[in-house]
Order: C-alpha cells, then sequence, then structure tokens
C-alpha cells in the first residue's frame, strides 16, 4: 500500500498517528521518545517514510541530551505489521552517532517471547550488544511507572486493552503484583483511530 501513497502523504501519518513522539520523562530526568510499534506497518509506511521524518524532526533533538526510548511492542504481530530486519537495520544505520551515544534505556513494553528470542539473536547481531544492553523489558503498564514519570506519558488504548487482558491471566506476571494505579492519556481527536483512553486515570 506504501507504493500508492506518496512520500510527503505517508510522513504526514506517521505524524497523525503519532508513531513517535517525546512525552515526559524517566526517573532519572532523560526525556522519553514514544514509539509506537504497531504502527510501523511496511503494507503502509515505506523505509524512506520513515528515514525521512526521523531525520527532518527527531534526529535533531537527540543529539544533545541523553535521553530513553518507550517502545511500545503491543499488538505487533510478526505476519501482520512487522516491519522486519531490513527495515529496522536500515533505520538503525542513519542514527547519528551522537544520538546513540546519548541513548539510555530502551524500556520495551509488552514483550513477546518471540521477540525477545528474536532481540537475543539477530537483535545482537544487526545491532550490536551495547544497543541490546540498554533494553529493559516491561511486562505490564504498572510496572513502567517505576521507571518513568507517571501522568506525562500517554498510553494508547488498545495497549490498556492488552493490560487489561493480561491482569486476567496473572500466571503471565509469575505472580509479580504492583499496587502504582494505571495511568492513560486523553483522546487524540484527530486520529482515525481512538488512541487514548481516560478510563483508566
Amino acid at each position: 500500500m506504501c507504493h500508492h501513497i506518496s512520500l510527503s502523504d505517508q510522513e504526514q501519518l506517521v505524524e497523525k498517528l503519532e508513531i513517535f513522539k517525546f512525552q515526559g520523562r524517566d526517573k532519572n530526568g532523560h526525556k522519553v521518545l514514544r514509539i509506537i510499534g504497531k504502527f510501523l506497518s511496511a503494507r503502509f509506511l515505506s523505509v524512506d517514510a520513515l528515514k525521512n521524518y526521523l531525520e527532518e524532526n527527531i534526529f535533531p533533538r537527540l543529539k544533545k541530551k541523553p535521553f530513553s526510548v518507550l517502545y511500545l511492542h503491543t499488538q505487533v504481530q510478526k505476519n501482520e505489521n512487522f516491519p522486519g530486519i531490513s527495515t529496522l537495520r536500515s533505520i538503525y544505520d542513519v542514527i547519528p552517532n551522537d544520538a546513540r551515544d546519548n541513548l539510555q534505556a530502551i524500556y520495551f513494553l509488552h514483550p513477546t517471547l518471540q521477540a525477545k528470542l528474536f532481540l537475543a539473536t539477530f537483535g545482537r547481531l544487526h545491532f550490536g550488544s551495547r544497543l541490546y544492553g540498554k533494553l529493559r523489558y516491561i511486562k505490564r503498564i504498572d510496572y513502567l511507572w517505576d521507571h518513568i514519570r507517571r501522568n506525562e506519558v500517554k498510553i494508547p488504548e488498545f495497549v490498556c486493552d492488552h493490560d487489561e487482558d493480561l491482569e486476567g491471566h496473572q500466571i503471565l506476571d509469575c505472580g509479580l503484583e504492583s499496587d502504582h494505579p494505571r495511568v492513560c492519556g486523553a483522546p487524540f481527536m484527530d486520529s482515525p483511530v481512538t488512541m487514548y483512553s481516560t478510563r483508566c486515570i
């Protein structure tokens, strides 16, 4: 589908879906770049569109100060909306060295076993052990607030829904519990989908 949409329209779609957005800070005071993995679909967005958007809107803000990444892996499926290793590698290759040096941590929310295995093998090979060592797997939204300041990051509604499903399967959390209340952002009215929910504030 991306071949039938102009590059500029694809970049506007990236902006509208808020795939890459700076929101809040982590507990160490570093600004957070939130990435919504579900929308990084090769069917809708080309590598060139993603790279252009990042180079114009994101990378210039990453060169001067330390930052962290919050990556939402919720509902990313290999056969549906996973961008592929070649796409990820192409994006990684254009990240400025200063930005790589300033990256402090990658908070990976809702990792699947497949994703962990993938990153433990291909991730180390293609992105290096230095980047892999910055990964922090976060099973549940509740645990996210141990690392990121609450009320400063909007969590999409579909991520909250998935988290609620996990609540019904406590065994997946290996008995771990958290007393932090969940916080989700307010609705984003211009988005083509209902992205945020106020029901868990």
